[in-house]
C-alpha cells in the first residue's frame, strides 16, 4: 500500500501449523492480558459476545484454524493469511469474498502499545470478535465489493468510511459512547486515549467521513460514532460510492491535525 515495513508474515509449517517462538507468544500474553483489563468497559457488547465465541488463547498466538472455525459458523467470513502489507486491489478483494486478511507476524516489544502495520493482534483481537456480528460482517463484506470495483481515485475517498468504522469507530449504547473499531480495541494507548474525551466526537455522517483527512500515525483527534450496529446495514443500503463522488467534487475538510513532518 505504498510504504514499507520491516515485518515479515510468518509462514505455516508442513502441517498447516504457523510456529511462534516463545518471545512471540509473551508478546501475545502481555497485549491480550492489558487489554482485557480495559473492554469491559470500552468494548460494545457485540465486540464482548465475540471474543467470548473466539475463546481466544491467553498464552500464545492463534492458529488461524482455529478462529476460521468461530467465523465460518457465526456470519460465513474466515481468515486469509497474507504479507505484512497487501495492496489495495487484494485487499478488497479478500473482503468481498467474506476473507478477512490478517498478517501473520506479531509486534516487537518496542512497539507493544502502538504499531502502524496490521499485526496478528490487531487482526484477530482488534476484528475478528466484530466479524461474528452479522451487521458488522455485511458491512465490511459490501465495502469490499464496493472498493474493488471503484477508481483508485475513489478508493482513497471510501477508505475513510473504513477507517472511521472499522478501524476507529464508536457505538452509542444505553451505557454511552463504546468502541467497535479495531484499531482502537488492539490499542492500549488508543483506548485509554479515546475514553479521556481528548478527541472531537461526531455522528457519522458518510459524505462528511469521505471529506475528512486522516493520519495513520498518530492518536485520531477525530472520533464518529454510529447508532447501533444496524447503522452499519443501513449505510449499506446508501449510494455510497455516489457519496464519495460528491465528496470528491467537494474536496477535503481542513484537516485536525499537524501536518506530518519531512524527516527526509
Amino acid at each position: 500500500m505504498g510504504k514499507t515495513t520491516k515485518y515479515k508474515a510468518k509462514l505455516p509449517n508442513e502441517h498447516g501449523v504457523i510456529d511462534y517462538t516463545e518471545s512471540e507468544n509473551d508478546i501475545w500474553r502481555q497485549l491480550i492480558t492489558r487489554q482485557l483489563k480495559w473492554i469491559d468497559d470500552t468494548a460494545c457488547q457485540e465486540f464482548l459476545d465475540g471474543l467470548k465465541l473466539l475463546d481466544l488463547p491467553l498464552d500464545r498466538v492463534p492458529q488461524l484454524s482455529e478462529i476460521n472455525q468461530v467465523l465460518q459458523k457465526a456470519t460465513g467470513w474466515s481468515t486469509e493469511p497474507v504479507p505484512a502489507l497487501i495492496g489495495f486491489e487484494q485487499f478488497f478483494r479478500l473482503l468481498s469474498e467474506k476473507k478477512f486478511p490478517v498478517a501473520t507476524f506479531i509486534r516487537t516489544q518496542e512497539e507493544l502499545d502502538y504499531l502502524q502495520e496490521p499485526d496478528i493482534f490487531h487482526e484477530i483481537f482488534g476484528h475478528c470478535a466484530m466479524l461474528t456480528n452479522p451487521h458488522f460482517a455485511n458491512f465490511t463484506e459490501h465495502y469490499g465489493k464496493l472498493g474493488l470495483a471503484a477508481s483508485k481515485e475513489e478508493r482513497v475517498y471510501l477508505a475513510r468510511l473504513y477507517w472511521f468504522t472499522v478501524e476507529f469507530g464508536l457505538v452509542r449504547s444505553h451505557d454511552g459512547l463504546r468502541i467497535i473499531g479495531g484499531g482502537i480495541l488492539s490499542s492500549p494507548g488508543e483506548t485509554q486515549y479515546a475514553y479521556r474525551k481528548e478527541a472531537e466526537i461526531t455522528p457519522l455522517d458518510p459524505l462528511t467521513v469521505f471529506r475528512t483527512p486522516y493520519r495513520i500515525d498518530i492518536m485520531q483527534p477525530q472520533y464518529f460514532v454510529i447508532e447501533d450496529l444496524a447503522h452499519l446495514t443501513e449505510l449499506t443500503n446508501l449510494d455510497l460510492m455516489g457519496l464519495v463522488k460528491q465528496a470528491m467534487e467537494m474536496g477535503l475538510l481542513p484537516p485536525k491535525f499537524e501536518p506530518k513532518k519531512n524527516t527526509a
